[in-house]
Parts: C-alpha cells; structure tokens; sequence
C-alpha cells in the first residue's frame, strides 16, 4: 500500500569529467523532484565538473579514490533517505523516468528498480560490442542466480534504505551495477526493471568505458563473485570434473587388474596419477561443502544484525 508520506529522497550522481552534461542532468531532476537532495560525487574531474555541480544547486562530495566503483561505495555510505536514486551524469537517461522506478519501490513491490536501456535506444547510445557484452553477463548472471533480468549494467536505479544498509559494494571500477545485481539477488531482495528510452550522450562529453579492458573486468567480478557466493557449486563442479577425469586415467589400471594374470598391473604411474587426482576432487568437494555452510551462518548472523540495525 502506498503511504501518502512524502519519502526523502536522495539524487546520487557520479562524475568524471562531466561538464558538458552534470548542470543538465541536475536541472532536470531538480525539477522532476524538487524536493530531493541532489548530490554529485566527483571523481577527480581535470574540468569544471564540480564547479558547475556547485553552481547549478547540487552538494557536491569529492571522491579521491579512481573509479566510479569508490564513488559508489562512498554513495552507500550516507544515510537518513528513505529512496536513492542513482544515476550517471551523461545525461543518457530521462530524469521524466525517475517516477516509474521510484513507484515500486516506494509501494514496497521492489528493493531496487532497474532502468532498462535495451528496448528503446538509438544507434549512437552503444558503442560497439557493449549490446554484446551485456547480453553475456546477462545470460550467465540468470543462469546463475535463477534471475530473469534484461540489463544487468544499467547506471539508471532506484533503491530502498534496506538496500543500503545490506549490500556491500567493493567493486572500483564500471564493474559495480554487476556487483550490485548479484549481491541484490544474493540477498534475496526484489529487483523490478522498468523500460525506459536511452540517449546518446551529448556533444563534448565522452565515454569513460574502455570496452575489453572494462568488459574483462566484469566478467572477472562476475567470475570472483560466482566463486564467492556458490562455492559449493564452483568447487564442487571441479570436484566433479577431477573425479571424472581421474575414471578415466584410472580405467588403464583398473583394466589391467581384472584382465592381467594375477592381478598385475602394467599402468602403475597412471594408477598412481589417477589416485591423486580423486583424492584431490573430494579435496575440491569437502572445501565446497565446508563454504557453503559459511556462507549461509553468514548470511543468517548478516540477516540478523540487518534487523537490529534497522
């Protein structure tokens, strides 16, 4: 049921080297939520970023630390809202959708909204390879988390406090939004993504992204944190592809036992190769088992100290 409350919200903009667009992207907000906090985090911008931050009403907090992903980190860290909305300082997405992701969080129907760029953009909003690239992190994040999302790297979100105080962000760099995504399903918070049309960027301002620089990055995160959060499928799995393997070494051996006179083996190094390699698979398997039940003693005692702290 949706309160008739006015919630204090709070507008998270990151930025480097956004002085063609900040003062827009402000102005546009200021005027879709006027009662909001507008504040820009700047991320050792060479131009006028904060200057013009500064001048077009925003609060304006400086972020040493290279990386959008400190930025964040720092955006996680301010409390007393009741709604964050993030959102890059590119002036790609429509201040006019910041409605339709703050309703379901605010009737309490999601955690987090997502603005979902792919159903309606333009030729120049992607560079190459990007539609790709995301595309593949979705893929694997659904198939790993049981999700069904679109766009998993969208910078356009809307979140709750609960989302604030619960989920860790870590990540440095453009790898953050799939960090936030799999910690939010990890969590088991309710992600709601909203279509919402996305725009080339304006003229003077450039893309930070490096495209396989950046793209390695996250599929590494998404690598690290598969192994983090489902280690007994990720050791497990390895456990069981070693076991399979060493079958199969071992089948040399285990032929000669039952087929040669007196039992005798010929394959000696492969039966010793072969033992090895299952000793060293129920290894992969007990470490897996041995997190897995971490891992969920952490998240009751997180789950825990979450209700107390709220």
């Amino acid at each position: 049921m949706e309160t008739t409350q006015q919630p204090k919200i709070a507008v998270l903009i990151p930025c480097y080297n956004e002085e063609a667009a900040v003062g827009k992207v402000i102005d546009d907000f200021r005027r879709q939520l006027p009662t909001a906090d507008i504040v820009v985090f700047d991320n050792n911008s060479t131009d006028q970023t904060a200057a013009i931050a500064r001048s077009h009403g925003a609060q304006v907090i400086p972020e040493p630390r290279q990386g959008k992903g400190f930025a964040v980190e720092t955006m996680f860290s301010i409390p007393g809202y009741d709604l964050y909305v993030m959102v890059d300082g590119d002036d790609t997405y429509p201040a006019e959708s910041v409605h339709a992701l703050i309703r379901p969080v605010r009737e309490g129907r999601a955690d987090m909204a997502v603005g979902s760029r792919l159903a309606d953009y333009t030729d120049e909003s992607f560079r190459n390879l990007h539609i790709f690239g995301n595309k593949l992190v979705r893929f694997c994040i659904n198939k790993i988390m049981g999700s069904d999302l679109k766009d998993i790297l969208s910078g356009y979100r809307v979140f709750n406090r609960r989302i604030r105080q619960t989920i860790p962000v870590v990540s440095s760099g453009f790898e953050n939004e799939t960090e936030l995504t799999i910690q939010t399903l990890y969590y088991q918070r309710t992600i709601i993504e909203v279509p919402i049309p996305y725009r080339r960027r304006p003229a003077g301002s450039a893309s930070k992204l490096h495209t396989f620089r950046d793209g390695f990055r996250v599929l590494w995160k998404l690598f690290s944190l598969y192994r983090s959060l489902k280690p007994l499928t990720f050791f497990g799995g390895i456990g069981l592809l070693l076991f399979v393997l060493g079958l199969l070494i071992g089948s040399l051996p285990i032929h000669d036992y039952f087929t040669k006179p007196n039992h005798y083996v010929e394959h000696v190094p492969s039966a010793i190769l072969a033992a090895s390699i299952v000793m060293l698979s129920w290894l992969f398997v007990f470490a897996g088992l041995i997190l897995h039940m971490m891992n969920r003693r952490f998240r009751e005692l997180h789950n825990v100290l979450t209700r107390q702290g709220g």
